[in-house]
C-alpha cells in the first residue's frame, strides 16, 4: 500500500502540490492555536477543563468539531471556515430561488467566478455577525456557562472592536487558505482544513478515554471506529449504475457513436451537507437558551427543556430529532443539486437513450423515480452513521459521550475527505503515466 504513494513524491509537480497543502493546514493550526489580543489564555483553558465534564459538553463538541478548538479558545482563528461554509450554502440555494443565479451557474467558468466573489461578499458579512456574536457572549460571560472566571481581560468598546477585526481577518486568510489549496494544492481545500481540526482534536480524545476508561475501553472503541470506517467506505463508494446507450451519427465520412456506458447515481450524493446542516440547526436552540438566560440563573421552563432533550447527544430526543432532520435535509439537498430533467436533456441532445425509456420526459421520470429510491437508503446510514456511535458510546461509557460525542460525524468527514483526496491524486498520477507513455 505505501509503495503505491512513491510515485507521487518522485514526480515533482505532484510533491510540490503535496508541500505546498500541508504547508497551510500547519499554518492553519499555528493560526488556531494563537489567542486573539485581549484574551486571557490561561483563564480560557481553566473554563474549558471545567465546562469538559458539564451537561453541555456535547455541545461544546460541536463547536469544536468545524474549528478545531479554535473558537472555545477564541484564537485569531477562531471563527474559521464555518461562515464560507453557511455563506456557499446560500448561494448554491440561491441558485434555485434567483434566475440570476441559475444564468450564471450556466455560463461556466466566467458565472462561476461570479458566484465565487458574491460567496466571498456573503463570506465577510456572517465571519462579522459570528465574530460580534462571539466576543459579545464572551464578554457577558455567557460563552462558557459556570465559568467563574474572566476570559477577556478588556472589555471596553475599543478592545472589543479590536477582537472582532482580528477574527474577520483571520476568517477572510482562512476562506483564502483554503481557496488557495484547491487551486495549487491536492484536494478540496475547505474540507481538508475540516479535517485538520477534527485531526488535531482526536489526541486530546484518545487521552481523555484512555485516563477516564482505561486501555480495555479505548481497545474497544478503536475496533468500532475501524468497523464505522469500512461501513463508511462501502457505501460511500456504492453506487446505482444507470445503462445509457447511445445511437449511431454519421457526420461526413465518419461514424460516431454507437457506444455503451452507464449513468452512476451515489447511493449518498448529499455527502456530509445533511449531517452539517442538522448539527448546526440542532445548536441554535441551545445557543438561543443560553443567550436568553436572565443574570438570575433561573431558566425558563422551554430554557429547562432545551437544557434537558436538546443538549446531550445521548438523549433520545435528541437522537431521534437529529435523525429526522438528516433525512429532511438529505431529501433537500439531492432535490436542488440532482435535476434530473437536466440529465434527460444533456443525453438527448448526445443521442444518448436509457434502454426502455424514450428520451425526454419519460427518461427524466425514471431518474426522479430511481434517485428518490435509492436517497432513503443514504439518508438513513447518514442518521444511523452520526447516532448509533453517541448512542453506543453513551450506554457503554455510563450515559455520557464526552470523549466522542461526535465521533460519527468525524468519522464521515475524514473518509470522505480522504476518498476525495486519494481519487484526485490518482486521477493525477493515471495522467502523468499516461502522458509519459505517448511520449
Amino acid at each position: 500500500m505505501l509503495s503505491a504513494f512513491v510515485p507521487v513524491f518522485r514526480s515533482p509537480d505532484l510533491r510540490r502540490k503535496i508541500l505546498v497543502t500541508l504547508g497551510l493546514l500547519a499554518l492553519y493550526r499555528l493560526g488556531a492555536a494563537l489567542p486573539s489580543p485581549g484574551v486571557d489564555l490561561p483563564a480560557v483553558r481553566s473554563c474549558l477543563a471545567l465546562v469538559s465534564g458539564g451537561e453541555s459538553a456535547g455541545i461544546y463538541q460541536l463547536i469544536n468539531l468545524f474549528s478545531g478548538g479554535a473558537l472555545l479558545q477564541l484564537s485569531v482563528f477562531a471563527i474559521g471556515i464555518t461562515p464560507y461554509i453557511t455563506a456557499s450554502i446560500i448561494t448554491q440555494l440561491l441558485t434555485v430561488v434567483i434566475p440570476r443565479f441559475e444564468e450564471l451557474r450556466k455560463e461556466g467558468h466566467t458565472g462561476q467566478a461570479k458566484i465565487t466573489q458574491y460567496t466571498r461578499y456573503l463570506t465577510m458579512a456572517l465571519a462579522v455577525l459570528q465574530a460580534s456574536t462571539v466576543v459579545a457572549l464572551a464578554a457577558r460571560g455567557q460563552l462558557l456557562r459556570d465559568c467563574p472566571e474572566k476570559i477577556l481581560s478588556d472589555t471596553a468598546t475599543f478592545g472589543v472592536i479590536v477582537i472582532v477585526l482580528v477574527m474577520t481577518a483571520g476568517a477572510a486568510l482562512v476562506m483564502w487558505f483554503g481557496e488557495l489549496i484547491t487551486e495549487r494544492g491536492i484536494g478540496n481545500g475547505m474540507s481538508l482544513l475540516i479535517l485538520a481540526g477534527i485531526a488535531a482534536q482526536a489526541p486530546k480524545q484518545v487521552t481523555s478515554i484512555l485516563d477516564s476508561k482505561g486501555w480495555p475501553m479505548l481497545a474497544g472503541i478503536g475496533v468500532a471506529i475501524v468497523l464505522l470506517i469500512v461501513g463508511v467506505i462501502f457505501v460511500e463508494q456504492g453506487q446505482r449504475r444507470i445503462p445509457v446507450q447511445y445511437a449511431k451519427r454519421v457526420v461526413g465520412r465518419k461514424m460516431y457513436g454507437g457506444s455503451s456506458t452507464y449513468l452512476p447515481l451515489k447511493v449518498n450524493p448529499a455527502g456530509v451537507i445533511p449531517v452539517i446542516f442538522a448539527s448546526s440547526l440542532l445548536y441554535l436552540p441551545t445557543l438561543l437558551a443560553q443567550v436568553t438566560r436572565d443574570s438570575s440563573g433561573t431558566p425558563a421552563r422551554w430554557q429547562e427543556f432545551i437544557q434537558k432533550y436538546l443538549t446531550s447527544p445521548a438523549n433520545p430526543v435528541y437522537l431521534t430529532v437529529n435523525v429526522v432532520l438528516i433525512v429532511f435535509f438529505t431529501y433537500f439537498y439531492v432535490a436542488i443539486t440532482v435535476n434530473p430533467a437536466e440529465r434527460a436533456d444533456e443525453m438527448r441532445k448526445f443521442g444518448g437513450f436509457i434502454p426502455g425509456y424514450r428520451p425526454g420526459k419519460p427518461t427524466a421520470d425514471y431518474l426522479t423515480y430511481v434517485l428518490s429510491r435509492i436517497t432513503l437508503p443514504g439518508a438513513l446510514y447518514l442518521g444511523a452513521v452520526t447516532v448509533l456511535p453517541n448512542l453506543l458510546l453513551g450506554a457503554g461509557a455510563g450515559g455520557t459521550t464526552s470523549s466522542l460525542a461526535f465521533g460519527g460525524t468525524s468519522a464521515l468527514i475524514v473518509v470522505s475527505v480522504g476518498l476525495d483526496t486519494i481519487k484526485q491524486i490518482e486521477s493525477q498520477l493515471m495522467n502523468r503515466n499516461y502522458a509519459g507513455f505517448l511520449r
